[in-house]
């Protein structure tokens, strides 16, 4: 079960939990992380289509 599940994030609390070798994010951090991904990918593919890259 995932560390964060079921509980509702007070702003003191920690955003990921490290455990069994595996780092878990809460769902803020999660969706930050995947929406600075897709613009990097976005980014990096716009400039690679106009021969930049």
């Amino acid at each position: 079960m995932h560390p964060f599940e079921g509980k509702v994030r007070d702003d003191n609390a920690k955003r990921f939990v490290h455990e069994k070798g595996r780092t878990y994010f809460d769902r803020d951090t999660e969706r930050l992380i995947f929406f600075v991904l897709t613009g990097v990918m976005l980014l990096l593919g716009a400039l690679g289509r106009l021969g930049v890259l």
